[in-house]
């Protein structure tokens, strides 16, 4: 990939939990042009604490993290760090790990077999204001779109279905969105304890088994649609 005349390579900063990956994806970018690797993280706290001192273009985002994982962190760096962009490189590309980091605001998703010609051209495309989607992933949200296509669109707040409460309806879409329990219950401003109560409570009325199910089910129910749905 050659460097385009007049454009400034890309600052990057690159987080995974795993130093081998991290080190590899590092020195990977460092032998291409377009791109200047400014920082490094192991989680996503760490990512929002480099982010506020190197003010990247863009983030090269793990998702399955300890302390802080990738959505909350995507979520957390867009909204304190508009001028950065997100782009998910993961080993991930199911539905429960797409549409809550997409939903975070993440604009480019990438899986960890991509090259690094591949990764180059992404940053790039969300630094112009397009999506840098992997082409499984477009197919994988053309595919969603054209299942959803026939479905009524709802025209207010959607209702809480198989007789959820309003607050247990809340909780699932917070699950959808990537939230942890302790997150949720920031969020709500109640406790953990009562968060896990509403959860056992959504799962025995729905006969969901975990949050990958929980997940799958808001989406299908229209409680949270992906971006620009």
């Amino acid at each position: 990939m050659s460097e385009v005349p007049g454009r400034r390579p890309a600052r990057v900063v690159v987080v995974d939990d795993q130093t081998v990956v991290r080190e590899g994806i590092v020195m990977l970018l460092g032998l291409l042009p377009g791109v200047d690797v400014v920082g490094a993280a192991g989680d996503g706290e760490e990512a929002v604490r480099v982010v506020a001192e190197l003010a990247p273009d863009v983030v090269l985002m793990d998702l399955r993290m300890p302390r802080c994982d990738g959505v909350e962190a995507t979520r957390r760096i867009r909204s304190e760090h508009p001028g950065t962009q997100v782009v998910v490189l993961t080993t991930y590309a199911d539905d429960e790990s797409l549409f809550p980091a997409l939903h975070a605001g993440a604009r480019g998703y990438l899986t960890k077999d991509a090259g690094g010609d591949e990764i180059v051209r992404a940053v790039h495309s969300v630094l112009s204001g397009d999506a840098g989607l992997a082409p499984s992933i477009q197919r994988r949200l053309l595919e969603w779109l054209s299942e959803s296509e026939s479905e009524p669109r709802p025209t207010g707040p959607p209702e809480p279905p198989d007789g959820l409460t309003t607050r247990e309806t809340e909780v699932l879409v917070l699950i959808a969105e990537g939230l942890t329990n302790h997150q949720i219950a920031s969020r709500l401003r109640v406790s953990t304890a009562t968060v896990k109560t509403h959860i056992n409570n959504l799962f025995a009325k729905t006969g969901l088994k975990d949050r990958a199910q929980a997940v799958r089910y808001a989406y299908g129910k229209g409680l949270v649609r992906p971006p620009g749905r």
